[in-house]
């Protein structure tokens, strides 16, 4: 009679007929540790180490026997002698004794395809499951197993990934490159072959057409780039302004250079699960592993290992240290929601020194559409990924060869989270800080720019210099970088806000067409269509900007409730307004919603708020300089507005 251990998923010994023998846990790993030694033998001292380590000999002694003895008299009741002690060596019977692992030995199995599957069936399993030994032998030869079984499975892949026939055999190799993968994230022989077994090629070419055609975004956009050249009229084109980014420039400091030239640093965090199905947690897991062997195909990246981002997923506490002590650039988070029969996952790509949502997208995990789906899906977000990190890699090399610069800018976005006078002028303070250390810092000309379009909105007094001032500094954002979104997109603000649709317009098209996935610019171009007086589309497009961007700025929520107002839906305006932090700042909206809703009373306390921060205010005046494309949006907020009492 032949007996099995199996030491995959759980340790345990089993006759033919698949019984369980109830062995002692040590007494197994005994049986694992000879059957895995070439002369399947070794010494009592040997194997008394091995189990307890390095205690009192007398005492592992004693153990050992005790263990022995129990071992014999199993054997006795079996009717087996698979183990057999002679003097100080204890031996194994392998005609007796096998395991699993011996069944996927080269010499077992029909086909490499057939050993591969084998493979996989076991290696998807923990080795030995939960045991409980502490010596440092028994550790070390659990790592060489390991890398044992590893080498094996990389043998074995590249040998029957030509072999693939069908669907189920496709998952055979993706599962089998997943268990590598854990097990060899950075090793270079690995990666080629990850990107052979899933065609990477492919993706990478997919990658390089994106770019050229984003090439024509930035020629079609270049027109805002600048007034007059003194040539004619003759736009300089963006290749002739933008500096080489092979030489660094003269001056450039080591450090500043090697930081340029970084390559960036991805985390995937585990997705959260908001749906009851405990099934749709392991689809996206399993998915997330499929996404990370993705990443394989850009050598532009470095991926955190899987098992580090789980543990690092599980722990919010932990995050931004872990973040800052990796030198973490990019995270990717993922969550699944939605019912049983409409399950999704959402993913978003998150720059982590500001906290910026670069990409996000929501994909359909119902069951019936999986199988079929899940490798496109898997593959579609690492090219996302990948393509956005690019995009912003980019830009950021110019923002990292000065560090002060970039600081001082970062210190001043945060200043302007909390859209207040003060705020915005801290900012403006931080922004020509920044600019003095670093005079073409495009991002901090931008923000400048912002500042100055936000405080006409605030003050509501109409003066257009804050409007030209935002208008010129965004032109020289655009000048510095002509693929810089935030340019365009403070182009298009101090555009609109003068009452310029069409081009206001235009240059929030090119802003998109440059960051697709860029929160802000989503919901600026939002912005723009509810002063176009298109709000059914400036509705669609602020929603997909709150999606992006879930703990969402004032200004979104502002611009959504106003696209509502525009709508009729005077209910929905204040319940987008009440959401502000500062609902303050649009007490003008709210008084005239809440005056369309016959709320006279709410409507006169918001009125009264707004007389005190501002005794000046006209509505004829405010409506005068306050962009609409259409009369009768106009006509809409005078009525409100003349309702509420101002």
């Amino acid at each position: 009679m032949t007996f099995v251990l199996e030491t995959f998923g759980k340790l345990r010994l089993a006759g033919e007929d698949g019984g369980v023998i109830a062995l002692p846990e040590k007494g197994l790993l005994l049986l694992a540790y000879l059957l895995t030694l070439d002369e399947g033998s070794a010494y009592r001292t040997t194997i008394a180490r091995f189990l307890w380590g390095e205690t009192d000999n007398g005492a592992s002694d004693t153990t050992l026997r005790k263990l022995l003895s129990r071992v014999k008299a199993y054997q006795s009741e079996l009717g087996s002698n698979f183990v057999s002690f002679e003097g100080s060596t204890i031996a194994i019977d392998r005609g007796l004794l096998t395991s699993d692992f011996h069944s996927v030995r080269d010499d077992e199995a029909p086909t490499p395809f057939a050993r591969l599957r084998r493979l996989v069936k076991l290696l998807d399993q923990p080795f030995l499951g939960p045991v409980k030994c502490q010596s440092r032998e028994f550790k070390t030869w659990v790592v060489d197993e390991a890398n044992r079984h590893v080498q094996l499975l990389e043998r074995t892949l590249r040998q029957a990934h030509g072999d693939a026939q069908t669907r189920d055999d496709a998952e055979v190799l993706r599962k089998a490159a997943v268990i590598l993968f854990r097990s060899e994230p950075q090793d270079p022989e690995t990666l080629q072959l990850l990107l052979k077994i899933f065609n990477a090629e492919q993706d990478v070419e997919s990658l390089q057409n994106y770019f050229a055609k984003r090439r024509g975004s930035i020629e079609r956009g270049a027109k805002f780039s600048a007034p007059d050249t003194g040539n004619g009229g003759t736009k300089v084109a963006p290749e002739a302004r933008a500096p080489s980014r092979s030489v660094a420039p003269a001056g450039l400091s080591v450090e500043a250079a090697s930081i340029a030239h970084a390559i960036p640093r991805l985390v995937l965090l585990p997705p959260s699960n908001q749906t009851l199905s405990p099934e749709a947690g392991l689809i996206a897991s399993s998915l997330i592993e499929d996404i990370t062997i993705g990443f394989c195909a850009f050598n532009s990246l470095r991926v955190i290992a899987p098992y580090s981002a789980v543990q690092v997923g599980h722990n919010v506490e932990t995050q931004a240290a872990f973040f800052e002590r990796q030198a973490v650039n990019y995270v990717l988070e993922t969550r699944i929601s939605g019912s049983s029969d409409d399950v999704t996952l959402f993913a978003q790509l998150i720059f982590v020194d500001d906290a910026q949502v670069l990409w996000a997208e929501r994909f359909g995990l119902r069951r019936l559409d999986l199988l079929r789906d899940k490798r496109a899906i898997s593959r579609q977000i690492a090219l996302s990924v990948s393509r956005e990190i690019a995009r912003h890699e980019e830009q950021r090399a110019d923002i990292e060869l000065n560090p002060e610069a970039y600081h001082r800018y970062l210190v001043g976005k945060r200043d302007m989270a909390r859209m207040t006078l003060p705020n915005l002028r801290r900012a403006r303070k931080e922004m020509k800080a920044a600019l003095a250390a670093s005079p073409d810092f495009a991002p901090a000309l931008s923000a400048m720019g912002r500042t100055y379009s936000k405080e006409w909105l605030l003050t509501a007094r109409g003066d257009i210099e804050l409007l030209k001032q935002a208008e010129s500094l965004s032109r020289q954002a655009i000048e510095k970088r002509s693929d810089f979104a935030d340019g365009y997109r403070e182009f298009g603000v101090a555009k609109l806000l003068q009452g310029d649709f069409d081009e206001s317009a235009e240059a929030m098209e090119v802003a998109e067409a440059l960051a697709p996935h860029y929160a802000d610019v989503i919901a600026d171009h939002a912005d723009t269509l509810v002063h176009c007086s298109r709000p059914g589309m400036a509705l669609q497009k602020i929603e997909r900007a709150i999606e992006l961007n879930p703990l969402t700025p004032d200004m979104y929520l502002w611009t959504a409730a106003g696209a509502n107002y525009a709508l009729g839906e005077f209910g929905s305006s204040i319940d987008y307004i009440g959401q502000m932090s500062d609902p303050s700042l649009a007490d003008r909206l709210a008084a005239a919603s809440w005056a369309m809703m016959g709320n006279a009373d709410k409507a006169r306390i918001l009125v009264r708020r707004v007389r005190e921060a501002n005794p000046n205010f006209d509505v004829d005046t405010w409506l005068a300089a306050v962009p609409s494309k259409e009369q009768w949006h106009k006509d809409l907020y005078r009525e409100g507005l003349k309702k509420a009492g101002f």
